[in-house]
């Protein structure tokens, strides 16, 4: 076998190092329609979907996507590790803090719709109101995460977009008041299959900013 160049080999590439330096979150009832691709063939960002509504400013820890993952191990008595294991559950999560009193990031913690029925009047036309209900209904949500970074050489935009076709609430947090606080109403939503597009979570990598890392072609153009 031939010597091998360390450096050459580690194949380490700053680059590629990603950040969310702009992030929104957008949710819709389940009767949205379902993101089946946020770019077009070029990968440029496209608008999201009649339905989907911005939750806005949220706070500095971002938005956190958890796992959990069990496993069912076989043991034998030959053998000082498992000899078997199966994935028994993978879930995940997304947990964030809105900051904003808008009617995404009131419904989304308080369990109410999106639209229709029940869904909150736009900002300043009419009072809001409402009243927990004695059974707590079961309410699906369609969420999107898009995330923004930059191509460390060209500039241009590289965007990470997670899509959750059908989320329920799982947790949110407590909600407090004070003069030296923002008023914020964390949640938490587990993501659940989608009988349609057939799994819990999509997530793409593309932009204008992505395509600039191709390999540039061999004799072609600057």
């Amino acid at each position: 076998m031939p010597a091998a160049d360390f450096t050459t080999m580690s194949a380490l590439t700053a680059g590629l190092i990603r950040k969310a330096l702009r992030y929104g979150i957008f949710a819709a009832d389940p009767s949205a329609p379902a993101v089946a691709d946020p770019f077009d063939a070029g990968g440029v960002l496209q608008a999201l979907p009649s339905g989907y509504m911005p939750v806005g400013f949220t706070t500095s820890d971002g938005v956190t996507f958890s796992g959990d993952l069990s496993t069912s191990d076989v043991e034998s008595g030959q053998s000082a590790s498992p000899t078997r294991s199966d994935v028994e559950t993978d879930t995940q999560t997304a947990q964030w803090v809105p900051q904003e009193t808008n009617a995404a990031a009131i419904a989304l913690y308080e369990n109410l719709p999106l639209s229709g029925a029940g869904a909150l009047a736009e900002i300043g036309t009419e009072a809001w109101t409402w009243s927990r209900p004695k059974t707590p209904p079961t309410l699906y949500r369609r969420l999107i995460f898009i995330a923004e970074d930059l191509n460390k050489a060209t500039g241009n935009p590289i965007y990470i977009v997670r899509h959750l076709p059908s989320a329920l609430r799982s947790g949110r947090e407590d909600e407090k008041w004070a003069r030296t606080e923002a008023i914020t109403r964390g949640v938490t939503y587990q993501a659940y299959v989608d009988d349609v597009l057939g799994t819990d979570s999509k997530t793409w990598i593309d932009g204008p900013g992505w395509r600039d890392l191709a390999p540039a072609e061999e004799g072609g153009g600057a």
